[in-house]
């Protein structure tokens, strides 16, 4: 899978911009503030819809302007498809195929599998657990598109069961506004138990399968390092059951929802479910007979902590293209945060993918590894630079 023309409409800095690209490695050169992310940042959005950089739509719409207009030709079993994404501002968003609207822009997700690699991957194995929980639902909604839709329903589920906590927590104790507010609280608890206990299910199953994956690309990544043994696991909220079936994780949040009840109207916040949940990363050595690992967070150095957030990367990556096509690779400046060895054994590991982004702010910023097709992006203009 590759995609084969990308064209923007008031994205980001751009009026207009069309770009032709092809299989191998493409490398968009230029200044920061130039606008080289925003290329990668559209192909990238249109894959998950949602920015690696940003938390709302509202940034990638061009200031003045209503609407912005994502357009990618992919091709794929040498068949070609033109998908678009249309970015409304305070509007719904629109997706098409082929010109034919969809009747929902989320049908576009996972049609165009990417992986990215940018600075911003250092807060995976250093940043809070919300940024471990976006890294595993990214990667689940790549895999399997409708927990897109479990995931939109969470979150309206979690909105709408704070509100009642408030309400019911500041309410007289006994009065007739609380026992209101208890009773729907009833109703909202079934409704996160049933999609809480779905995408729990599947973080549990997908990081079982990963976890192969981000030991074999650490050991490669890192090398020579004196910790090369890279494990991850997945932290709930709560105490899951010996049987982790549907069913049977939905009793258990239940019961811990109760159980956490008064805390909870207390503090007018869900203390239980998905969204407190964290992926544990530990080193160790893989000759210690002890088995001894610890977390990464706190005791690894900044070198094993980037090899642990690209081995992060590159598993997910594996583990897409063991499952289907190569997912698109996009390095976004990763290459100048990077030392000579790591940057070198980067290149070397995604240089046969069937189509690798780059961007770099200096020419020499992109390793030889990594030759082929480059442009120079200045002042809004994205020009051929290798004839």
């Amino acid at each position: 899978m590759h995609v084969s023309h990308l064209a923007l409409h008031n994205f980001r800095s751009y009026d207009l911009v069309d770009v032709e690209l092809g299989p191998g490695v493409t490398a968009f050169v230029g200044r920061n503030g130039q606008g080289k992310t925003n290329l990668v940042e559209a192909i990238d959005y249109l894959s998950r819809l949602s920015s690696h950089r940003v938390a709302s739509d509202a940034p990638l719409v061009r200031a003045g302007a209503p609407q912005a207009v994502v357009r990618a030709a992919v091709v794929k079993d040498g068949r070609t498809a033109v998908l678009e994404v249309e970015i409304n501002v305070g509007k719904s968003n629109k997706g098409r195929i082929n010109k034919s609207t969809l009747p929902r822009v989320r049908d576009l997700v996972g049609l165009v599998r990417t992986v990215v690699f940018s600075p911003e991957d250092l807060t995976l194995v250093k940043g809070d657990p919300g940024d471990r929980r976006r890294f595993l639902d990214d990667l689940l909604v790549l895999r399997a598109p409708r927990l897109a839709g479990t995931i939109a329903d969470l979150e309206r589920v979690l909105k709408q069961r704070a509100t009642l906590l408030k309400t019911a927590g500041h309410a007289r104790r006994g009065s007739a506004s609380q026992e209101s507010a208890l009773s729907t609280l009833d109703v909202w608890d079934t409704h996160l138990a049933r999609v809480g206990a779905e995408l729990l299910v599947e973080r549990l199953r997908m990081v079982d399968d990963l976890r192969p994956y981000v030991g074999d690309a650490y050991a490669t990544v890192a090398r020579g390092a004196g910790r090369t043994d890279a494990t991850i696991d997945y932290k709930p909220s709560f105490d899951l059951p010996a049987s982790r079936e549907h069913h049977d994780v939905v009793e258990a949040l239940l019961a811990e929802l109760q159980r956490r009840r008064n805390d909870e109207l207390d503090r007018g916040v869900c203390l239980v479910g998905p969204h407190r949940d964290d992926l544990l990363l530990a080193l160790g050595r893989a000759d210690d007979p002890t088995g001894t690992r610890l977390p990464v967070k706190g005791y690894a150095s900044h070198g094993e902590s980037w090899s642990f957030a690209l081995a992060l990367r590159l598993a997910s990556y594996d583990l897409l293209r063991a499952e289907g096509d190569d997912p698109i690779l996009i390095l976004d400046d990763v290459f100048a945060e990077l030392d000579a060895e790591r940057r070198d054994q980067l290149a070397e590991l995604v240089a046969a993918a069937e189509q690798v982004l780059v961007t770099a702010a200096v020419p020499d910023d992109v390793p030889k590894a990594l030759a082929g097709a480059r442009f120079t992006v200045a002042g809004g203009e994205v020009s051929r630079a290798d004839g």
